[in-house]
This record gives C-alpha cells, structure tokens and sequence, in this order.
C-alpha cells in the first residue's frame, strides 16, 4: 500500500477515536499486512506531518492519540470553561505514594501518611480509573496491593512511570508535590483538614 494513502488510513482513525489506539489495533486496519515496526514509522511520520498544527499525535501507554497542544489549549477553554477538578491533599497524597511505591498495600500508605486512609479516598482513585487492585501481599490478612493503571498514565500524558517527575530526595512528603506538577488539579484545604481530622479520630 501507498504510505500516503495507509497515513491517511491512520490519521482518520485516530482522528475518530476518543481512546489511544494501540499499534496492535491499528495493524487491524491493514489486515496485519503491514507489520508493527511500519506501522510504528508512520506513526512517527504523521507525528511529524501535525508538529505545527494546533493538535499533536503522541504516544502515552496504553497506544496513540491526537490532543489538542497545550498552547492553544487556553484559547479552547475560553469557549467551554471548566474547572480543574478539586482533590483534598489527603487524596493526592495517597495516589502519590501509590504511583511512587507501588504496589503498595493501604497499612503501607497509612504508614507514610501517619494517619488512617479513608475507604471514600481509595474507592474515589479506583472510581477514576488511576489506581486498581493488583494481587496480594503474601502475609497475614493477605492486604490488596494497590498499583497505578495505563488509564492513569494516559491521562496525564505519560508513556511509563519512569516519565514521572524525578524526586530529588526520598522524603515521602514531596511526593504529592512533584505529582502535582504532572495533574491539574486545585486543592481544597477545607476538605484536607476535615479528611484528615476524621482519619486522626480513626486511627485513636
């Protein structure tokens, strides 16, 4: 097949989707008469073709996708505002260590947090898709280990963990810092103090 008009084939389909494709997917298109390593290099290619165009193709975990730039996102929020959505720090503390640690089990969070994770943060991270339930940890009780998912990679534009943001020490509380640098979201400290106050009277 031409490589223009099997692009074209690509572009279209990405285009068309509102979930990142995986190569493997794509090679569906072509019946797998196009193998993995050209499907790869078109990809580049049309990556290449929509460097100075207001949406960009890029490769995030779990397949590619079209975005919209993030400098011309502004101008689009203009027309549909929305808020970035509000998490308390205990949240953003809790998937921080999550993403940093893991698999980590919720007695190992309430170790570095100092105080006890609420069912409402942990079921409110599994709800979004960020964080499931890997297996268990072979000891008493048999504990869930809790890991980070593709969608949590996808959403924030990350190919693997390893696109985190570098600690530049192993101190546990910049953790939810340096994630902060990589989600969009505002902080409600109301919510923060009352979270924790509750989990406090818990772990008494």
């Amino acid at each position: 097949m031409d490589p223009q008009r099997a692009k074209n084939i690509l572009e279209a389909a990405l285009l068309c989707s509102v979930e990142p494709i995986a190569v493997k997917e794509l090679m569906r298109l072509f019946d797998d008469a196009i193998d993995a390593s050209v499907v790869t290099t078109l990809l580049e290619d049309l990556r290449r073709d929509w460097t100075h165009k207001g949406l960009e193709l890029v490769q995030v975990k779990t397949g590619w996708r079209f975005q919209t730039r993030e400098d011309v996102k502004r101008y689009l929020e203009q027309m549909n505002p929305e808020k970035p959505p509000k998490y308390s720090r205990a949240t953003m503390e809790t998937l921080a260590i999550i993403a940093y640690k893991q698999p980590v089990t919720r007695g190992d969070i309430e170790s570095i947090r100092g105080v006890t994770v609420s069912t409402q943060v942990m079921k409110a991270l599994e709800d979004r898709g960020w964080i499931e339930s890997i297996g268990h940890r072979d000891a008493p009780g048999r504990p869930a280990l809790w890991a980070t998912t593709p969608q949590f990679l996808a959403d924030l534009n990350l190919a693997s963990l390893s696109d985190l943001p570098a600690l530049d020490d192993e101190k546990d509380q910049q953790l939810a810092d340096e994630l902060q640098k990589v989600i969009p979201f505002d902080l409600d400290d109301s919510e923060t103090a009352e979270n924790d106050e509750n989990q406090q009277a818990q772990s008494n």
